[in-house]
Formats: C-alpha cells, structure tokens, sequence
C-alpha cells in the first residue's frame, strides 16, 4: 500500500541523512520506524480488563446474589434494626 506523507524540511534533512549514513531508503527507515513506535503502542484498557482477573475471586459461593440483593439488604436492615 502506498501513502503519501508531508514532512517538514529539517525533518526531511534529518531523515535523508539518517537513511544515507544507515544505507537504506527513506521508505524503508518509515517502515521500520512506524513498527518499533506501533509495537510499542497499546490501547488503553477497558476498567473490565484492568480488573478481569480479580472479578469473583472471592465469591459468595452463592450465584444468585445480584438476583436477590434487595432481599438481603432488607434483611440486614431488618436485623440491625431489632439490634438496637
């Protein structure tokens, strides 16, 4: 695939120097140039795979927990109230 690419002039300088000392096009030292900086590059994670490895690493044990959280929350402010 071909692209087309506008540098500044020092840049251009600096790049057509660097490809006469290093033996090589200017094509080539861009290819090689955009895979070091793209190897380098990641996206930046999501908060799930930040945290994906942790998620139900200390479960309950009981699977319905989000089903019947209302439930348990009364019961504990229920238990809690009788407390006092």
């Amino acid at each position: 695939m071909t692209i087309s690419l506008r540098l500044e002039k020092k840049l251009d300088n600096d790049l057509s120097v660097y490809a006469r000392v290093a033996g090589k096009s200017k094509s080539e030292i861009v290819r090689n140039m955009l895979r070091e900086g793209m190897a380098t590059y990641r996206v930046a994670a999501t908060p799930w795979e930040l945290g994906k490895d942790l998620f139900g690493r200390e479960g309950s044990g009981e699977g319905n927990r989000s089903v019947t959280r209302k439930t348990l929350v009364r019961q504990k402010l229920h238990a809690k109230k009788n407390r006092g």
